[in-house]
């Protein structure tokens, strides 16, 4: 993010010495380990993904403005962009994973959606699968590192995939109409996609309907049934979270807050944020300032 707070470390994919093809696996003694100024309880903004899977202990976590406990069976997914800081891992277990975007090898695995969860927990019949997932690719990695003739991009690339679609979210069984081919799903990822891109110009369904060739009905049809939420509360939500990381983490004024997200003026800016939060952004920046807000 430019004009960044100087609060905000802005983490870039520097991975250790020997750790190769976009993906690293460390574990939360590793990073306590290293970590000896503890630097990760302060606010950072990774620019690659962070995917944690507590084993063992009891912590804490925050992550855009919602702290997050964690237990055994709790897993922690960080995208890009985000703001986050490991409030308290000291007592924690578990592999963490680093993987620059692009590498798994199902782009529509990576989630782009900024809004989605960043923590959630596993059934007890998961989690011992999911641990079995990650020390696959635990192995696979520290092979690759050891013996660079060993090393597979693809191999490491798909055991990743592997423990992202053991580790997600569990949902009900999808109904025939709604499987990853049908025509719902696709259009709310086409959607998805679209608002991620434009959300800070585009603040109209109907621009997202007509760039992508659907109407408003169908868009709004597709993202409630993916998300339980309409396509203008999913916009709006997506833009609310923008508006909320630009007035907490940098030194930008109301006004350019505003122009930054496509508003025309202050006022719009202040009427939308008020509607969302029920507070202005000046009274929701001097609360966070005070200790009141998360």
């Amino acid at each position: 993010m430019e004009n960044g707070h100087p609060a905000v470390r802005q983490l870039r994919y520097l991975p250790a010495v020997g750790a190769v093809h976009g993906v690293e696996v460390l574990s939360f003694e590793a990073l306590r380990r290293t970590d000896t100024a503890r630097r990760r309880t302060r606010l950072q903004r990774p620019d690659f993904h962070v995917l944690a899977l507590v084993t063992a202990g009891n912590g804490s976590h925050e992550a855009d403005f919602r702290r997050h406990e964690l237990r055994a069976g709790s897993v922690v997914w960080i995208r890009p962009g985000a703001v986050h800081r490991w409030s308290d891992v000291d007592r924690l277990d578990g592999p963490l994973v680093l993987f620059q975007p692009g590498f798994l090898p199902d782009p529509g695995l990576e989630t782009a959606d900024a809004t989605a969860p960043a923590c959630w927990d596993l059934s007890p019949q998961a989690l011992p699968l999911a641990v079995l997932a990650a020390e696959h690719l635990d192995r696979e990695h520290r092979a690759a590192v050891r013996s660079p003739r060993l090393a597979s991009p693809a191999l490491l690339a798909h055991l990743l995939a592997a423990l992202v679609l053991r580790v997600r979210p569990e949902t009900p069984a999808p109904s025939p109409r709604d499987t990853a081919g049908s025509r719902p799903l696709g259009v709310f990822r086409a959607y998805r996609a679209a608002v991620e891109e434009h959300f800070a110009h585009w603040h109209q369904v109907a621009d997202y309907a007509r760039a992508l060739g659907y109407d408003t009905r169908t868009l709004t049809r597709a993202t409630r049934a993916a998300t339980g939420t309409g396509a203008k509360a999913f916009l709006d939500q997506r833009v609310l979270l923008e508006a909320k990381r630009l007035l907490a983490h940098t030194d930008l004024p109301v006004g350019s807050c505003a122009h930054r997200l496509g508003f025309r003026d202050t006022g719009n800016f202040t009427t939308f944020f008020r509607r969302q939060t029920g507070l202005t952004p000046t009274a929701w920046s001097s609360g966070r300032s005070a200790g009141t807000r998360t």
